[in-house]
């Protein structure tokens, strides 16, 4: 991927150095709506933890709508871009400008327009506006502040644990989060919780299933015309990026943690099906593509 020398975004929070923020929120449990990359616990022998809790996505409790999202204010940071020889950090910075241009070129031709989202990087915990955020969970979009959040040691546990290197496979993983964010500004989140409000927990569970296939559909739109403008992907860029998809299927994950698959505890697809809503933003190109609510599975 030829991403070096490319714009990089003004809207980076580096919060690294600011050490854990988890204090004066109510304990360790998170009080508010996460939605991110992966959401089956898994316990490998490393005991590492890929994802959110599938509990707290989109604030689908058990057999309940959820609590409120907890609006808590994180430490005073002036966004600002990371250090020029933080290689992994400018890449980071790097991806997010080319999908605030592709989302902002996007939104504007459908007479529309796009906010930008924060993108927020830290270590092992931090506050944001959903609770505490930390690590363990694997990276993570929070509708309550409009920002993604990531520790970039994640990108390690991508590479090494789940068997999807490559750096588009990374850049994957930021699109994917930022394709909540566009769930987020068109109100799709808003109507999931209120349908969720009235469902059950297995039924909640097919409802998440569907919103994060979708996020993997906008990050196949991005890609597209990122690709369109740009032509910065290499020989087996995609590839590396539909290979992180099909590494983080619930079913792969299920299997490889337990040894078996349970189809009704899926909050985020398969892997045949993660893999192929990113192809169908990819090879259209359209959002319109993208309404995992009205189409078979």
């Amino acid at each position: 991927m030829k991403w070096e020398g490319q714009d990089q975004s003004d809207n980076v929070e580096d919060r690294r150095d600011a050490g854990g923020g988890g204090g004066g929120f109510g304990g360790s449990g998170i009080g508010g709506r996460h939605i991110g990359i992966g959401s089956v616990v898994i316990a490998l022998v490393a005991g590492w933890v890929f994802g959110i809790n599938p509990l707290t996505v989109l604030g689908l409790l058990s057999g309940g709508g959820g609590g409120p999202v907890v609006q808590q204010q994180a430490p005073a940071a002036a966004a600002h871009r990371p250090p020029a020889d933080d290689k992994a950090a400018v890449f980071v910075s790097t991806i997010l400008r080319d999908t605030e241009v592709v989302w902002g070129q996007i939104f504007q031709a459908a007479g529309q327009r796009y906010v930008d989202p924060k993108l927020v990087l830290y270590r092992s915990a931090t506050p944001t506006a959903c609770g505490t955020g930390e690590s363990a969970m694997g990276p993570f979009y929070c509708p309550g502040d409009s920002k993604v959040y990531l520790d970039l040691d994640f990108f390690d546990t991508l590479s090494r644990k789940l068997g999807a290197p490559g750096q588009f496979a990374q850049a994957y993983v930021v699109a994917h989060e930022v394709g909540h964010h566009v769930q987020h500004l068109l109100g799709v989140t808003d109507k999931v919780d209120a349908m969720r409000a009235h469902q059950t927990a297995v039924q909640g569970n097919a409802t998440s299933v569907r919103v994060e296939l979708q996020a993997d559909c906008l990050a196949g739109v991005w890609a597209f015309h990122s690709q369109q403008s740009k032509g910065w992907l290499e020989a087996g860029d995609v590839e590396s990026a539909l290979n992180a998809a099909s590494q983080i299927g619930d079913d792969t994950l299920q299997r490889n943690a337990r040894g078996r698959v349970v189809p009704e505890s899926f909050t985020h697809g398969s892997s045949a099906q993660r893999v192929a809503w990113f192809k169908r933003g990819y090879d259209s190109g359209s959002v319109k593509q993208c309404n995992t609510f009205e189409s078979a599975l």
